[in-house]
């Protein structure tokens, strides 16, 4: 057919298919150019272009398109409120000068466990003393589990405070870092939010305050990656080698809610 003999209905459609393909072709040629462009110009772009998402409906027997912009500012916030009943904070009793007890900050903790497994830093938290985590369900004592060598120790929720509150936690899915792309934002959740670009590096170096020791680390997803030390050995410990430790563990929960370990 000759494109003469169309009408004008017809040349409209023709003109918005071959607008659709223009785009689709412009859409794949964008992203080879990404894939081979230097880390020193993604990783910029990445940070300043928002993500859109086309979302395909079927209404009536018809196929519309429909764009979804989501920032990035979005993408932290929905990682946030993911975790936000996962992170503890943490005190334990100690003498002052005086000899009156008094409670201390022991830094952070995220859940592990829908048991009540807290991990924590063990630069903090490192023996059988007597301590404390609370979230927002409240306030509570918890026993000590364990340290591990790879600088963090474990801790489990037992009774609350207040008879009135009942603990109410979640649990982090677990990523890694082999996953991480370039450029990709990783955040830490301490008392105050931080973020930093991944560079490749998987010996991340996350300079906390004692106070945020212990702090869970998450990507945009809202994965752990891992937790935040407070040591001059090393200032990370993968979600790896936390799920290695708990997995080794052998616990025990007794009637009156103590902890047994054993082998």
């Amino acid at each position: 057919m000759d494109i003469k003999e169309l009408n004008k209905t017809q040349l409209i459609l023709l003109a918005i298919l071959l607008s659709f393909i223009t785009s689709i072709a412009t859409g794949i040629t964008t992203v080879t150019l990404m894939q081979q462009a230097p880390v020193s110009f993604t990783a910029p772009v990445n940070r300043v272009i928002q993500q859109t998402i086309e979302k395909i409906q079927q209404v009536e027997g018809k196929t519309t398109v429909q764009t979804i912009v989501v920032k990035e500012e979005d993408l932290v916030v929905d990682a946030l409120a993911k975790n936000t009943s996962a992170v503890f904070s943490i005190t334990k009793e100690t003498q002052d000068v005086d000899g009156k007890i008094i409670e201390v900050g022991a830094g952070r903790g995220f859940a592990v466990s829908i048991d009540g497994i807290i991990v924590a830093d063990a630069f903090l938290v490192s023996d059988k003393e007597v301590y404390y985590v609370k979230n927002d369900s409240g306030k509570f004592k918890a026993d000590f589990v364990l340290t591990d060598k790879a600088g963090f120790s474990f801790l489990k929720v037992g009774a609350p405070l207040d008879e009135k509150n009942k603990l109410v936690l979640t649990v982090p899915v677990f990523s890694d870092l082999d996953k991480m792309k370039i450029g990709q934002k990783v955040l830490v959740l301490g008392n105050s939010i931080s973020s930093f670009i991944f560079e490749g590096n998987k010996n991340l170096y996350i300079n906390v305050a004692k106070s945020n020791a212990g702090s869970l680390v998450i990507n945009l997803d809202g994965e752990a990656l891992g937790i935040a030390l407070f040591s001059d050995i090393t200032s990370f410990a993968s979600s790896k080698s936390i799920s290695d430790a708990l997995a080794a563990i052998v616990v025990s929960i007794n009637k009156d809610n103590t902890l047994s370990e054993f082998n």
